[in-house]
């Protein structure tokens, strides 16, 4: 199937217009400020989890014995 000569070229102006407006970047949309993606509490959680299942699982190999 091929695409009407109109169509092409209805899409082909759609996206020159694209190009004339690349780098205008409203100033809303810039982030500025210290907000982070994550909460403190959340990442303070997560970190006690990861180092906290860590030192377990080191424990655990130690109090085993078994190197594997």
């Amino acid at each position: 199937m091929t695409t009407s000569r109109r169509l092409a070229d209805r899409k082909v102006l759609k996206f020159e217009k694209n190009i004339t407006k690349r780098g205008a970047v409203p100033e809303t949309s810039t982030k500025n400020g210290k907000d982070y993606p994550v909460g403190p509490m959340l990442l303070g959680f997560f970190v006690f989890v990861v180092i906290g299942s860590s030192l377990f699982q080191i424990i655990r190999t130690a109090t085993s014995g078994s190197m594997a």
